[in-house]
């Protein structure tokens, strides 16, 4: 019998954590794993336009954990489970975690799974005790790497054994390997966010301009912090030399303009993004935070530089325009990376592996009841 899991998230975007879990489900193989997804609330049309069309979804509609909805949307979100016959509940998110886990347990759903891939560096001190709590009501708890276990396991106390790494993947057929333009076109996809640190990047860039004056700077994403970076941008005189494309719908293409990607953020998990620049085959300057320095090895695809360095940063830029020789190998080494360890496929596989051990359990645990009480 497939396993079947329903997958809970607040709503759905194209950021980095939806895109890997609508890919999830598109991809896992039916007869090994049924899915089903429910959203807390889900009412955006952004949102709607995303649902998977070959997987049960249920909107909530709950914009608040508090309020008159919410006894409607428990008896709802419920009857959802019993009719999808659920055996594994696996929630991304705060508010989607906090709702459902307690119900689970309550209705039954033996084997629930709490996903955390971020390092947490934004947790209030209340999130840091209901995450503790939710640590231990979950059967485990998923990351995507192994420096977001340990600051699971250094902020909630878990026993190791109760949280599992399974890397994240990357759909390499979306990327078409083209050669570098040689164009000194540097590219970052980040949300524009104090903790993807673009601005510093953006001080890299005017530190670096003297040497290399037909640099670009293109910068891919949307965010809070878009008025701000634009007051820097002119005040560095750098309007020539940097442009902010917005949200960009294809970043296939859009990394297959650019001569160098960046990562400076000053925390990570399993960078969606480092994985999607090495899938495109393009040399990767990185910090190191989180997963960054297994995925790019130092001097062979891509250079790595310590977080909050702004001279490193300069550094690394350097050394990246100033060598497209050595551009090239660092290109073809990062493609051949990711096909070997981190397609999409790969992934799947992991997740599909998980989830039967799961079965496993829950039918081992279920003969043993049975027994005890004969």
């Amino acid at each position: 019998m497939p396993v079947r899991v329903c997958f809970m998230i607040d709503s759905l975007s194209r950021a980095g954590t939806e895109t890997q879990l609508l890919a999830l489900i598109r991809s896992l193989d039916r007869e090994r794993v049924v899915p089903s997804l429910v959203l807390l609330d889900g009412m955006s049309d952004d949102s709607q336009a995303l649902e998977p069309l070959d997987c049960p979804v249920l909107r909530l509609g709950l914009q608040s954990l508090v309020g008159r909805s919410t006894t409607s949307a428990i008896a709802t979100l419920a009857g959802f489970w019993r009719r999808q016959r659920v055996d594994v509940l696996q929630t991304y998110f705060l508010d989607s975690t906090y709702f459902s886990l307690p119900l689970a347990r309550v209705c039954g759903i033996r084997q629930t799974i709490r996903v955390r891939n971020n390092l947490g560096y934004w947790l209030t001190d209340r999130h840091r005790r209901l995450g503790r709590l939710m640590g231990r009501l979950a059967t485990c708890t998923l990351t995507n790497s192994e420096d977001g276990k340990r600051a699971i396991m250094q902020a909630e106390r878990l026993h190791p054994e109760k949280i599992v790494v399974i890397e994240n993947g990357v759909d390499l057929d979306r990327f078409d390997v083209r050669p570098l333009p040689s164009r000194q076109q540097v590219g970052i996809v980040a949300n524009l966010r104090a903790v993807k640190n673009i601005d510093g990047l953006i001080r890299a860039v005017a530190n670096v301009r003297d040497c290399f004056p037909t640099m670009h700077l293109n910068i891919a994403g949307e965010g809070e912090q878009r008025q701000e970076l634009e007051r820097l941008i002119a005040e560095r005189g750098l309007s020539e030399s940097v442009t902010l494309h917005g949200a960009v719908s294809d970043v296939p293409e859009f990394l297959a303009k650019q001569d160098i990607a960046v990562l400076c953020s000053h925390s990570e998990g399993m960078s969606n993004a480092v994985l999607e620049y090495m899938a495109a085959g393009r040399p990767v300057l990185a910090t190191d935070v989180g997963a960054n320095a297994q995925l790019v090895r130092h001097g062979v695809d891509g250079i790595i530089v310590p977080a909050g360095d702004g001279a490193a940063l300069t550094a690394g830029l350097l050394n990246l325009l100033g060598d497209p020789a050595h551009a090239v190998p660092m290109s073809a080494n990062a493609r051949k990376r990711v096909e070997t360890h981190f397609s999409r496929q790969a992934m799947v596989a992991r997740f599909e592996s998980f989830y039967g051990k799961l079965a496993f359990r829950r039918k081992r645990t279920s003969r043993s009841t049975t027994r005890s009480t004969l």
